[in-house]
């Protein structure tokens, strides 16, 4: 189905929209009309419901029609990942255990980034899929099944919001919400050929985000194109004061910030991020990105983060120990499904409820994380992590010292086959190295599409990501560099292969 503005950007879709060039409705109607399309292939979306997003859009138009002014987001459909609260749609986090008797849970509120989304007039067009509570890296961990890549239906789309970077990559929106815990944006998008940022930990508020690890968990934009995410960043930033850990920081001007000079910027390039376990591909598409930013001007510069070897068993102590804590409220007494053994006691209940409730992978973690935090095991592991974790703060705070940004690759390889990892937890764990760090040490980290790896014997011309970390709430710094990478690469804008009308 050949449409006009699915193929517009966030930008081009809101001042179409506020310049009255199109009305939101007509924008609603071709992107509900290419999931209708498009989805029952991906399975992006665990819920949509057209009469809800219809019913915004004409609203958007008859303000519109009175001259009032219209939010930065002014008709532009953005989809929400399904673990962040939504009043008017149910939030399921991919999970059984949040489908009771009547239907899945329906929060009585929304996320505040959501609130932030309404107010900026975005349409929220659905609810994607993900990995059950966010806990995966390719988002087959999901009760409604897995999410494929657009770009080869038999591979995955990385992780955890799967679904998100599916609905931008196949254009059914330009814009989405993802989270991100360890590498849950970035690595998606780099794995679909669409832009992820993870912004500073306390950027954006947390509240309404169903918590997996509350001192990693980050909310944040993924787009088609750099200036799309920035302006959705610029929207749902900024303190709340129902959320203690967000920031009082001043919300920059992020979009204004790409297609700024990068002349003298000093970009480091670790070593860690380019040894053993690198696919060849990849090494050479980000090396291409690396001298794309020479060439704009950039110098590059050698930094070593040396702790970067042990940020994978650092996250996985650290993530499953407030995974433990976070989850113990779903427990089939509060709200979501209920299982009653035939005879038993509330602990029986409790086991029932969890055990029907929670996939493999959730049951894993909570008792990995369970496990460190009990007595004679939490000095030796969880307390051993929060020093390792300190570590790698400064680390990244001695390199930064000597450099305005760092370079590396987002995903060690381009996504892999269905099924391939689901046997091998480890080696599903290590798809995350490469964004691990920064989620550590509260950093922000921007992932934005490379000339996508050509096609060989075994795969097809699949995406590539290069990630650019930077110092605490350097998120315009980031635009501002990756804006500059976007403009001169020549697949910037790719689509998937058969989705570009």
């Amino acid at each position: 189905m050949a449409t006009e503005w699915t193929q517009r950007t966030v930008v081009e879709l809101a001042e179409a929209v506020r310049g009255g060039q199109v009305q939101a409705q007509a924008v609603a109607q071709e992107h509900l009309a290419r999931i209708r399309e498009r989805d029952p292939h991906l399975r992006a979306f665990i819920h949509v419901d057209p009469d809800t997003v219809l019913e915004a859009a004409r609203s958007i138009d008859l303000r519109r029609e009175r001259g009032e002014s219209l939010g930065p987001l002014a008709g532009v459909p953005v989809a929400i990942k399904d673990s962040l609260c939504t009043r008017d749609a149910p939030t399921t986090c991919a999970s059984r255990i949040l489908q009771g008797r009547g239907g899945p849970w329906r929060p009585p509120y929304d996320a505040t980034v959501v609130e932030r989304l309404r107010a900026a007039d975005a349409l929220l067009v659905g609810k994607t899929n993900l990995d059950e509570f966010a806990m995966g890296s390719s988002t087959e961990n999901s009760a409604w099944g897995p999410t494929v890549n657009p770009w080869d239906p038999g591979r995955v789309p990385g992780g955890s919001s799967g679904g998100s970077a599916v609905a931008v990559a196949s254009r059914m929106a330009p814009a989405a919400l993802g989270s991100d815990t360890g590498g849950s944006i970035r690595q998606p998008a780099s794995l679909t050929h669409v832009v992820g940022i993870k912004p500073t930990y306390g950027r954006v508020s947390r509240y309404g985000l169903v918590a997996f690890a509350s001192s990693l968990d980050q909310v944040g934009p993924l787009a088609t194109d750099v200036r799309g995410a920035a302006r959705v960043l610029g929207v749902i930033a900024g303190r709340d004061v129902r959320d203690a850990t967000s920031a009082g920081v001043a919300v920059e001007d992020f979009e204004a910030a790409c297609g700024g000079e990068v002349a003298g910027m000093r970009v480091g390039v670790p070593e860690e991020y380019f040894g053993e376990g690198l696919d060849d591909a990849v090494r050479e598409r980000v090396r291409e990105a690396l001298e794309g930013l020479r060439s704009a001007g950039c110098t590059l510069h050698p930094v070593s983060l040396p702790h970067t070897r042990y940020a994978i068993a650092t996250y996985y102590v650290v993530a499953t120990a407030e995974a433990s804590s976070n989850l113990a409220r779903f427990d089939g007494v509060r709200f979501g499904s209920r299982v009653v053994p035939a005879r038993g006691d509330l602990d029986g209940m409790y086991a029932a409820t969890r055990g029907a409730g929670f996939g493999p992978e959730v049951k894993r973690r909570i008792m990995l994380g369970t496990y460190v935090l009990s007595a004679g095991y939490y000095d030796a592991y969880y307390l051993k992590a929060q020093r390792v974790r300190t570590l790698l703060r400064r680390d990244f705070e001695l390199a930064f010292s000597q450099v305005d940004a760092i370079a590396t690759p987002t995903s060690p390889t381009t996504a892999w086959k269905l099924g391939e990892r689901t046997s091998n937890p480890l080696a599903m764990y290590l798809a995350d190295a490469y964004t691990l760090p920064a989620s550590l040490a509260g950093l922000p980290a921007i992932a934005v599409p490379c000339v996508p790896a050509p096609p060989c014997s075994d795969r097809p011309s699949l995406p590539v990501g290069l990630q650019l970390i930077g110092p605490s709430f350097g998120e315009a710094s980031l635009c501002r560099l990756a804006s500059a990478w976007e403009r001169i690469n020549p697949s910037a804008h790719a689509a998937p292969p058969g989705l570009v009308s």
